[in-house]
């Protein structure tokens, strides 16, 4: 039976971004779904900025705004008259530090389709109908409930038992298998919280006669007793998400939907005949679900998106959780697998988003609460669930073991952060680009701004060059750059990375500021220039005891 480095359950976005993510790195990785056929679902309407920025990163951002389109203007009614309308976006424009201002509208099928292809490109293809029924973990000598010892290149395994034909063996499973999951489930991890069965919304995706509705903008009609909501499907010609508060029998439960039944909310809601609505399929019930795991690892399986949490839809943030979830994930699993880092590195999954996640749970629940209050004055729509925190660029691990604050570092930023991007350009070149250009791809990095990080640069680079660390000096426009520039190093043109990262006063005095970036684009560490063992120490925890680190698989960089 051959092993595979990591097996990973379940082929939605979240599966999907941490199968390409260690795909990249040159990890052997499985993805297997119990779906004979990639589901359809009628959900998610799209990544958000900060998921669009992890979009690029993989290589496939063009590709999905190519797909999608821009959030649509949302036109309210009451009474089956239009009483207002908002743009949420409408003063939103990108910055220097962040390219994406909006999120983006795209089918979650879509952007599947978009995610398979990428991960086919790396040879590897989801295994439908496989569905998990057992695991066992094995291998570890003395293994504590958490199954710590020596984890790296040991014979530590999950044993994995299929409801039919032969079985597997991972080094690493991940559970990124919903919120009904299967892995959750056999591990025995609880899954607490509440589901209100009164907030119960209908779903589905629909065909509406041609010219019924202005597919410029997301219909939304509130009355006092329901509401339907209409939001066109990009890329398709008469497509549209239909939700809706569900029709009640006599005694007031929800009735399950129906193409009927969305033909009746239609005519009692909206001016449009019944007959309008030509086809109704994906048809679901949502109930408000808020639920977390007590924990997202045990031992050599580990649970992500809505396997480990699930929350209100309010601010479309649960797809997006669960991107930012493999993403934090895929490089820890990489270095542990590559033999760089210990597997203690994986406890800081947890630690730093399970925290996350129960912000997030509680964020969505405060939307909701928001758009439930709105909703019951004319004009009130959707808009209410959208604020600067569900953009998801704010979100960041101060509070991490893997953040190291250094006392005389900028205060512009802190050890945990989101690394802002700027834009540059090449030094050797004048080719225009962005530091979020320079992180894409598997690797950690060294900004080193002022003259004095140059030292430091070039020990990183010789020391953990070959165990994925690359460095990069930041010249500022007005720096003397007459001799060799560093392969790799960049000009900060207009200032902009020297202000999203208050290095401008340190490289004025001679010396300089060196920051530290993961390759999930967090901020590691920021310390002076001249703090050479600082930056030594947590490449170290990252990367081993660099030119000494055991086996590295071959970088697989993306074709971009």
């Amino acid at each position: 039976m051959g092993m595979t480095d990591v097996l990973i359950v379940g082929a939605g976005p979240t599966g999907l971004v941490l199968a390409c993510d260690l795909a990249r790195r040159g990890s052997a990785v499985r993805i297997v779904d119990r779906s004979p056929v990639p589901p359809r679902t009628s959900r998610a309407k799209g990544p958000n900025p900060r998921s669009l920025e992890i979009l690029d990163d993989l290589g496939v951002a063009e590709e999905v705004l190519a797909a999608g389109s821009a959030p649509l203007p949302m036109l309210k009614y009451r009474d089956r008259r239009p009483v207002a309308e908002a743009d949420p976006w409408a003063d939103h424009a990108p910055s220097p530090d962040a390219r994406y201002d909006r999120g983006w509208l795209i089918a979650q099928w879509r952007l599947e389709g978009i995610l398979r292809d990428r991960l086919a490109g790396y040879g590897v293809r989801v295994e439908t109908g496989r569905e998990v029924v057992g695991l066992t973990q094995g291998g570890d000598e003395g293994e504590g409930d958490r199954g710590r010892s020596g984890e790296g290149g040991d014979g530590g395994h999950v044993d994995v038992t299929y409801a039919d034909g032969p079985g597997g063996r991972a080094r690493y499973v991940v559970g990124c298998d919903g919120a009904h999951s299967s892995v959750r489930k056999l591990l025995g991890i609880g899954f607490e919280g509440t589901t209100d069965e009164d907030q119960v919304m209908v779903c589905g995706d629909v065909d509406l006669a041609e010219d019924a509705l202005d597919r410029t903008r997301w219909h939304q009609w509130f009355d006092q007793d329901g509401a339907v909501m209409l939001c066109p499907i990009p890329g398709t010609r008469t497509g549209w998400w239909f939700q809706a508060g569900p029709e009640r029998d006599g005694r007031g439960r929800p009735l399950a939907p129906t193409a009927d039944g969305f033909r009746r909310l239609l005519t009692r809601h909206t001016a449009l005949p019944g007959q309008d609505l030509t086809r109704a399929e994906l048809l679901s019930t949502y109930r408000v679900n808020v639920r977390m795991a007590d924990r997202f690892r045990a031992g050599r399986v580990l649970l992500a998106g809505d396997a480990a949490h699930v929350h209100a839809i309010a601010g479309g943030l649960g797809m997006n959780t669960g991107i930012q979830d493999a993403f934090n994930l895929g490089w820890k699993l990489g270095l542990v697998l590559a033999g760089h880092a210990d597997a203690e590195l994986l406890d800081t999954y947890e630690e730093e988003r399970l925290p996350v996640a129960a912000r997030t749970l509680d964020l969505a629940s405060e939307r909701l609460r928001a758009t439930l209050e709105a909703i019951r004055r004319p004009g009130g729509g959707l808009d209410a669930a959208i604020t600067t925190d569900t953009t998801g660029l704010g979100v960041g691990y101060r509070w991490s073991s893997l953040a190291t604050h250094h006392a005389g570092a900028p205060a512009a930023l802190a050890a945990g952060d989101r690394a802002p991007d700027a834009p540059c350009a090449d030094a050797a070149t004048g080719t225009r680009t962005r530091l979020h250009r320079v992180f894409a791809g598997p690797r950690t990095t060294v900004l080193g701004f002022g003259s004095g990080s140059a030292a430091v640069l070039r020990e990183a680079a010789e020391a953990f060059g070959d165990a994925g660390v690359r460095g990069c000096r930041v010249y500022a426009a007005h720096e003397d750059r007459a001799g060799a520039v560093e392969p790799g190093a960049v000009v900060d043109h207009a200032g902009h990375a020297a202000a999203a990262y208050g290095t401008g006063a340190s490289v004025r005095t001679g010396g300089g500021t060196v920051v530290v970036v993961r390759p999930d684009h967090h901020v590691g560490v920021v310390a002076p220039a001249d703090d050479a063992r600082s930056v030594r120490e947590y490449l170290r925890r990252l990367h081993g005891t660099g030119r000494s680190a055991e086996r590295s698989p071959g970088m697989v960089d993306a074709a971009r």
